[in-house]
């Protein structure tokens, strides 16, 4: 007489974990992906995104749900919750990221290395467009200070070159960072300052950041003063105080490469 084996059920909680898991990776690429190559608007990518994250939610739960089941009944599909989960943390390892940012850094969308006087953007009807219409407002006492404290590091930058030569070197700068030049005009006129405004992209999802230049050329040297807004949500996870930074490196190569 054959002997039956008879195998222990699977846990549907660990299998749905796993499943969910994989379809929250797949909708949160076709967020990055539609947003990143402008098929839809920043607000509905950023909703496709937050759906996958509610999914993984789900997942930690069931998964959760899933150990408490095998533990007490000895149930198969132990091996499909640690892979639910292992799917899981890795898609929230950047929201995760970026809410202890949020409790590390002031809530700020605008910084500037003059926080007295930051470079204004420019007002001409091509700029105005591709900056969707927007036009940074005045920011207040309390913004200023939090970012004087936030980053002492984000300063002005001074250039011993005359503002011509400060002024083309900006540009290779720009276009090295891959930013989109909107606006631009060399130093002169009756205030004898520069700008260049450009668009800047984060590295994900690529939202549209905004950017303006001031050159301002001095006694033998130029200074520079440099603006970065964040055009979605009120808090930018120190974005734009790390693209000033970026900017100050790519045109201390463009010197070095003189």
């Amino acid at each position: 007489m054959r002997r039956m084996i008879v195998e222990e059920p699977v846990s549907q909680a660990a299998v749905w974990s796993l499943r969910l898991s994989v379809f929250a990776l797949a909708v949160a690429a076709v967020a990055v992906v539609v947003t990143r190559f402008r098929l839809v608007d920043v607000p509905a990518g950023l909703a496709v995104f937050g759906s996958a994250i509610l999914i993984d939610c789900l997942v930690l739960l069931l998964a959760g749900t899933a150990a408490a089941i095998i533990w007490r009944t000895g149930r198969r599909g132990m091996s499909d919750a640690l892979g639910g989960v292992v799917l899981a943390l890795a898609l929230l390892a950047f929201p995760g990221y970026l809410a202890l940012q949020s409790l590390r850094l002031p809530v700020l969308n605008d910084i500037s290395t003059d926080i007295a006087d930051p470079p204004q953007f420019s007002l001409s009807r091509i700029a105005t467009e591709a900056r969707g219409g927007r036009n940074p407002r005045a920011r207040t006492t309390a913004e200023r200070q939090a970012q004087r404290a936030a980053y002492p590091g984000v300063q002005p930058i001074l250039l011993e070159l005359e503002g011509d030569d400060a002024y083309q070197l900006v540009l290779k700068a720009v276009q090295a960072l891959g930013w989109k030049i909107i606006d631009q005009s060399s130093p002169g006129g009756r205030a004898g300052l520069g700008h260049i405004d450009a668009v800047a992209r984060t590295l994900i999802m690529a939202f549209p950041d905004d950017v303006t230049i001031r050159v301002q050329p001095l006694a033998g040297q130029t200074k520079l003063d440099v603006r970065s807004v964040s055009r979605y949500g009120r808090n930018d996870f120190g974005v734009n105080a790390r693209r000033i930074e970026r900017f100050a490196e790519e045109l201390q190569t463009q010197l070095d490469a003189k």
